[in-house]
Protein backbone atom coordinates (compact mmCIF):
# COMPACT_ATOMS: atom_id res chain seq x y z
CA UNK A 1 0.00 0.00 0.00
CA UNK A 2 1.20 4.04 -0.84
CA UNK A 3 0.45 7.01 -0.09
CA UNK A 4 1.93 9.62 -1.94
CA UNK A 5 5.42 9.30 -1.36
CA UNK A 6 5.23 6.83 1.89
CA UNK A 7 4.92 3.28 1.38
CA UNK A 8 3.05 1.38 3.91
CA UNK A 9 3.28 -2.77 4.72
CA UNK A 10 1.45 -5.14 6.67
CA UNK A 11 3.85 -6.77 9.03
CA UNK A 12 2.98 -8.92 12.52
CA UNK A 13 5.49 -9.58 15.27
CA UNK A 14 6.09 -9.63 19.07
CA UNK A 15 6.08 -7.08 21.43
CA UNK A 16 9.97 -6.80 22.72
CA UNK A 17 9.31 -3.94 25.03
CA UNK A 18 7.02 -1.19 25.61
CA UNK A 19 7.63 1.37 28.10
CA UNK A 20 4.63 3.67 28.64
CA UNK A 21 6.95 6.29 30.56
CA UNK A 22 9.61 6.91 27.52
CA UNK A 23 6.77 6.63 25.14
CA UNK A 24 7.75 3.89 22.80
CA UNK A 25 8.83 0.48 22.43
CA UNK A 26 9.88 -2.36 19.69
CA UNK A 27 8.05 -4.94 18.00
CA UNK A 28 10.59 -8.00 16.81
CA UNK A 29 9.01 -8.84 13.36
CA UNK A 30 8.27 -12.41 12.71
CA UNK A 31 9.70 -12.85 9.55
CA UNK A 32 13.24 -11.22 10.87
CA UNK A 33 14.84 -7.67 10.18
CA UNK A 34 15.27 -5.03 11.75
CA UNK A 35 12.95 -3.81 14.89
CA UNK A 36 9.81 -2.04 14.97
CA UNK A 37 9.19 1.31 16.53
CA UNK A 38 6.39 1.51 18.14
CA UNK A 39 5.13 4.89 19.60
CA UNK A 40 2.57 5.51 22.24
CA UNK A 41 0.81 7.87 20.00
CA UNK A 42 0.12 4.93 17.62
CA UNK A 43 -0.72 2.54 20.39
CA UNK A 44 -3.09 5.27 22.05
CA UNK A 45 -4.94 5.51 18.51
CA UNK A 46 -5.47 1.54 18.96
CA UNK A 47 -7.01 2.58 22.28
CA UNK A 48 -4.82 1.08 24.80
CA UNK A 49 -1.54 3.31 26.50
CA UNK A 50 0.60 0.09 27.23
CA UNK A 51 1.05 -3.31 25.94
CA UNK A 52 2.80 -6.31 27.46
CA UNK A 53 6.29 -7.63 26.43
CA UNK A 54 5.91 -10.53 24.56
CA UNK A 55 2.21 -9.66 23.05
CA UNK A 56 1.44 -10.64 19.20
CA UNK A 57 0.88 -7.74 16.87
CA UNK A 58 0.22 -6.73 13.77
CA UNK A 59 1.11 -3.23 12.53
CA UNK A 60 0.69 -1.25 9.65
CA UNK A 61 4.29 0.18 9.00
CA UNK A 62 6.73 2.51 7.02
CA UNK A 63 9.77 3.04 6.16
CA UNK A 64 11.91 5.88 7.47
CA UNK A 65 15.21 7.94 7.40
CA UNK A 66 15.72 6.85 11.28
CA UNK A 67 14.20 3.11 10.12
CA UNK A 68 10.92 0.99 9.98
CA UNK A 69 8.18 3.07 11.89
CA UNK A 70 4.65 1.42 13.25
CA UNK A 71 2.03 3.89 12.41
CA UNK A 72 -0.96 1.60 12.95
CA UNK A 73 -2.01 -1.16 15.02
CA UNK A 74 -4.42 -3.59 13.85
CA UNK A 75 -4.70 -5.91 16.54
CA UNK A 76 -3.03 -7.25 19.71
CA UNK A 77 -3.16 -10.92 21.41
CA UNK A 78 -1.98 -11.11 25.09
CA UNK A 79 1.51 -13.18 25.54
CA UNK A 80 0.65 -16.82 25.26
CA UNK A 81 2.13 -20.04 25.23
CA UNK A 82 2.13 -20.31 29.16
CA UNK A 83 0.29 -22.02 31.71
CA UNK A 84 0.19 -19.95 34.13
CA UNK A 85 -1.19 -20.85 37.60
CA UNK A 86 -4.95 -19.29 38.13
CA UNK A 87 -4.55 -16.41 41.06
CA UNK A 88 -5.17 -17.32 44.73
CA UNK A 89 -7.78 -14.44 45.02
CA UNK A 90 -10.13 -15.70 42.33
CA UNK A 91 -13.03 -18.07 43.68
CA UNK A 92 -11.93 -21.72 43.91
CA UNK A 93 -14.07 -22.65 40.55
CA UNK A 94 -12.31 -20.37 38.47
CA UNK A 95 -10.55 -23.37 36.56
CA UNK A 96 -13.53 -23.65 35.18
CA UNK A 97 -14.69 -19.75 34.21
CA UNK A 98 -15.72 -19.31 30.73
CA UNK A 99 -14.28 -15.43 30.36
CA UNK A 100 -16.16 -15.13 27.20
CA UNK A 101 -19.77 -15.83 29.16
CA UNK A 102 -19.09 -13.16 31.61
CA UNK A 103 -20.65 -10.07 30.72
CA UNK A 104 -18.17 -7.05 30.05
CA UNK A 105 -18.33 -4.08 32.00
CA UNK A 106 -17.31 -0.65 30.76
CA UNK A 107 -14.92 0.83 33.66
CA UNK A 108 -13.01 3.33 34.45
CA UNK A 109 -9.22 3.22 35.79
CA UNK A 110 -9.22 4.63 39.72
CA UNK A 111 -5.61 4.30 40.16
CA UNK A 112 -3.06 1.31 39.34
CA UNK A 113 0.24 0.57 40.74
CA UNK A 114 2.32 -1.57 38.48
CA UNK A 115 5.13 -1.62 41.30
CA UNK A 116 2.73 -2.70 43.77
CA UNK A 117 0.88 -5.22 40.91
CA UNK A 118 -2.73 -4.32 41.60
CA UNK A 119 -5.25 -1.12 40.95
CA UNK A 120 -8.38 -0.30 41.32
CA UNK A 121 -11.32 0.36 38.60
CA UNK A 122 -14.88 1.71 39.13
CA UNK A 123 -17.31 -0.25 36.99
CA UNK A 124 -20.22 2.77 35.37
CA UNK A 125 -23.15 2.69 38.07
CA UNK A 126 -21.57 0.51 40.37
CA UNK A 127 -20.18 2.20 43.43
CA UNK A 128 -17.37 -0.27 44.48
CA UNK A 129 -14.15 -0.51 43.45
CA UNK A 130 -12.99 -3.47 41.31
CA UNK A 131 -9.86 -5.32 41.95
CA UNK A 132 -7.21 -5.51 39.38
CA UNK A 133 -4.26 -7.66 39.44
CA UNK A 134 -0.93 -7.23 37.64
CA UNK A 135 -1.12 -10.86 36.58
CA UNK A 136 -4.34 -10.47 35.25
CA UNK A 137 -3.53 -7.64 33.52
CA UNK A 138 -0.27 -9.38 31.69
CA UNK A 139 -2.40 -11.91 30.13
CA UNK A 140 -4.83 -9.16 28.90
CA UNK A 141 -2.23 -8.15 26.90
CA UNK A 142 -1.15 -4.60 28.81
CA UNK A 143 1.53 -4.01 30.74
CA UNK A 144 0.13 -1.02 32.61
CA UNK A 145 -3.25 1.33 33.21
CA UNK A 146 -3.43 4.73 33.88
CA UNK A 147 -5.72 6.57 36.42
CA UNK A 148 -9.01 7.33 34.07
CA UNK A 149 -8.07 5.42 31.65
CA UNK A 150 -11.25 3.45 30.14
CA UNK A 151 -11.43 -0.09 29.96
CA UNK A 152 -13.80 -2.64 29.98
CA UNK A 153 -13.23 -5.54 32.82
CA UNK A 154 -14.98 -9.08 32.83
CA UNK A 155 -15.51 -8.75 36.37
CA UNK A 156 -15.76 -11.91 39.12
CA UNK A 157 -16.49 -12.79 42.60
CA UNK A 158 -13.20 -13.45 44.67
CA UNK A 159 -12.30 -14.36 47.88
CA UNK A 160 -11.96 -10.43 48.91
CA UNK A 161 -15.07 -9.06 46.25
CA UNK A 162 -15.17 -8.38 43.25
CA UNK A 163 -12.02 -8.38 40.45
CA UNK A 164 -10.75 -8.23 37.17
CA UNK A 165 -10.68 -11.29 35.49
CA UNK A 166 -10.31 -9.75 31.85
CA UNK A 167 -9.26 -6.26 30.96
CA UNK A 168 -9.83 -5.23 27.86
CA UNK A 169 -9.24 -1.70 25.72
CA UNK A 170 -12.48 -0.02 25.10
CA UNK A 171 -12.01 0.84 21.57
CA UNK A 172 -11.01 -2.63 20.84
CA UNK A 173 -14.68 -3.47 22.12
CA UNK A 174 -16.50 -0.91 20.40
CA UNK A 175 -14.44 -1.98 16.71
CA UNK A 176 -15.77 -5.24 17.42
CA UNK A 177 -19.14 -4.23 17.70
CA UNK A 178 -19.53 -2.54 14.24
Amino acid sequence: MTDGNHSFASVEGQVKWFDPVKGFGFVVPDGGGRDILLHANVLRNFGQNSVADGSLITLTVQETPRGIQAVQVLSIQPPGGETAPPLDELASDDEDLDLAAVPAEPARVKWFDKGKGFGFANVFGRPEDIFIHIEVLRRSGFADLQPGEAVVLRVVDGHRGRMAAQVVAWDTVLRSKE
